[in-house]
């Protein structure tokens, strides 16, 4: 697979971040499945992250501040999602096509480690091969996040827009295609 690195996401027109800020991922092909770092920097005092103590519906972790990554065969209907919360929850979901949820699949877990600094907030993360959409055809890649602000509003960013409003299933969305090894 192709090694990807520091892959800058941007706001939605509609979404910016006041105060500006950014946001890179690296992803690269390791141990068999798919490792990740998202970094973002920004005045995270003008953010609401999510507290571990005060956990959230995981259905509903894309509300909150969180990243995504959304994966998929070239060519093939089906993808999955995963969401990484800052509290340490994360979700995973299976879909058939767009929006149709697989409600039988059970999402291996991720590795995850989380670093919240000064004026930077980093995740890395490890998804393993059973994670990855079956199929040798090329991987695409949806990499995602929604910030949530200190008064409740979002900052949608991904690392391209299709649609006059956010939408992250939107396979227009998932621009980064790493080759089979």
């Amino acid at each position: 697979m192709t090694n990807c690195q520091s892959i800058c996401l941007v706001p939605h027109a509609a979404y910016p971040l006041p105060g500006g800020g950014g946001l890179a991922v690296d992803c690269a092909p390791q141990r068999g499945g798919l490792a990740l770092h998202y970094r973002l920097t920004a005045d995270l005092t003008g953010l609401r992250l999510p507290d571990p103590a005060h956990p959230v519906e995981p259905d509903r972790l894309w509300a909150h501040s969180c990243f995504e990554l959304f994966l998929a065969r070239s060519g093939q209907p089906d993808y999955r999602e995963y969401n990484f919360s800052p509290s340490g929850q994360w979700a995973g979901y299976a879909f058939s096509a767009c929006r149709e949820r697989q409600a039988d699949w059970l999402p291996p877990a991720p590795e995850l480690d989380w670093r919240i600094q000064a004026n930077c907030l980093e995740l890395t993360a490890w998804l393993p091969g059973a994670a990855l959409p079956a199929g040798t055809s090329n991987l695409q890649l949806g990499l995602a996040a929604v910030l949530e602000l200190a008064d409740g509003r979002l900052s949608y960013w991904a690392l391209h827009h299709p649609c006059e409003r956010p939408d992250f299933h939107h396979r227009g969305g998932f621009t980064l295609t790493l080759e089979p090894p």
